[in-house]
């Protein structure tokens, strides 16, 4: 028998008025069976080496060598990387640094540069202390531009403080093992390299040493990491009933919500600033992944309290076109205790700011009931290293059996490829 997952999921909201019959859940859950039969033979035949993360150790010592390496003598750490080779880094940043993970006070600080905005870094290698300060370059292919410009940017600023002797000191890689410009940069300045997954893309990235080496950068448990992952494949490879798969019952939730009611966006709103970054990598997911044919919904984030002020208004009042998951991380009892003598908050009075909280999570979550809006919970009694694992692997999992259900490969990005080559064409005709 599996380890209890350390999140409760609860989608019974999804059936009734504004959203899905319960024959309707039914069938579309059942549909899920071929899907979850196809990640129990990809495991066993390793024709999907996501699914053999979770149980691996045997890469920890080259993850610890290379964050020992960035570590040592210095101050500051910059991530570069885009896309699938930061967001899961960033979402895992959250656990240590609460919301503001680009801006850790503890040395080493860890930056994330990921946007390619040519002001905010520029800013940022003139404040830096260069001689204390180490790159970790984060790209699959070895070709992505973004990161490649930002690295060869540092070592020209390095080189002009005179520190070209020193490049080695400065950087890192993280890419395939092939022949290509991140390999290579790393090699001409004698800077250490680890190899990427080459069968794990960007986006399902964050168990493999991309999003595990900023994890150890931060002081975070990694092996837990796995852990709470392990407890979300492992119904799966129980061969548990689609009922008794959290995945499988989100996915049949999610497709068919936008086949049967009109659900053409899913809103991730998520009650806990560790959570912010958790809904960008999503966002970029489930888009990738299932946006092709003409398929896929709109993925949309938010952050309560602050977005109910700014969103619900549309949710409630708005076209009925939207599935919801609300997230919450128990909250009651946490923060600072108000006293408080005014008679028009005497409601406050003796409260946390977790009770608040708690209160408007509950309230946005009955409200969007109350109004007839398919809503799934997913609570989270405690958010550590293993939580996180676990949600991180449910919503691949998610995402990948909903692509099953459409009928569409989750793993390719034909129209993503098609921008960057029209972006290298109009730099060639600068």
């Amino acid at each position: 028998m599996s380890a209890p997952l350390p999140f409760v999921q609860n989608v019974s909201a999804v059936i009734g008025s504004g959203g899905l019959t319960q024959a309707q859940f039914d069938a579309a859950l059942e549909a899920t069976r071929p899907a979850l039969d196809a990640l129990l033979e990809q495991h066993a035949s390793g024709t999907l080496p996501l699914l053999a993360l979770p149980a691996r150790r045997d890469d920890i010592e080259a993850m610890n060598s290379i964050a020992a390496h960035l570590k040592k003598d210095s101050s500051d750490i910059v991530v570069l990387g885009i896309g699938g080779s930061s967001l899961g880094a960033k979402a895992l940043a959250q656990l240590a640094f609460d919301a503001t993970p680009a801006r850790s006070t503890a040395e080493p600080r860890i930056h994330f540069f990921e946007n390619l905005d040519p002001f905010t870094y520029e800013r940022a290698l003139s404040a830096l202390d260069l001689k204390r300060t180490r790159f970790l370059v984060v790209s699959k292919s070895g070709g992505t531009a973004e990161p490649l410009m930002q690295a060869n940017a540092a070592k020209n600023a390095l080189e002009a403080t005179g520190g070209g002797a020193y490049l080695a000191q400065h950087f890192a890689a993280i890419t395939e093992p092939t022949d290509n410009a991140v390999r290579r940069f790393a090699q001409s300045i004698g800077a250490p390299v680890i190899d990427h997954e080459t069968g794990v893309g960007g986006r399902f990235s964050v168990l493999t040493n991309v999003g595990l080496v900023p994890a150890m950068l931060m002081g975070l448990d990694v092996v837990a990491i796995r852990d709470g992952a392990a407890r979300v494949l492992a119904p799966v490879l129980e061969n548990a009933a689609p009922q008794d798969v959290a995945p499988a019952l989100g996915a049949a939730m999610q497709v068919a919500l936008a086949e049967h009611a009109n659900a053409a966006s899913s809103i991730v709103l998520a009650y806990s600033d560790r959570l912010e970054r958790f809904g960008l990598w999503y966002r970029q997911l489930w888009a990738e992944s299932l946006g092709k044919g003409g398929q896929g919904t709109l993925p949309a984030t938010g952050i309560g309290p602050v977005d109910q002020h700014s969103q619900l208004q549309l949710y409630l009042a708005g076209p009925a076109d939207k599935s919801y998951t609300v997230m919450s991380v128990a909250s009651a009892g946490a923060g600072p205790r108000v006293t408080t003598d005014d008679p028009a908050l005497a409601y406050l009075n003796g409260k946390t700011i977790g009770d608040l909280m708690d209160a408007e999570y509950r309230a946005t979550v009955e409200t969007l009931k109350s109004n007839n809006r398919p809503v799934r919970t997913i609570d989270v009694p405690v958010l550590d290293e293993t939580a996180m694992g676990a949600l991180l692997m449910h919503f691949m999992l998610e995402t990948i059996i909903a692509a099953h259900l459409m009928g569409i490969d989750p793993f390719d990005q034909p129209a993503v490829e098609e921008g960057k080559i029209l972006a290298r064409d109009y730099l060639g005709r600068m």
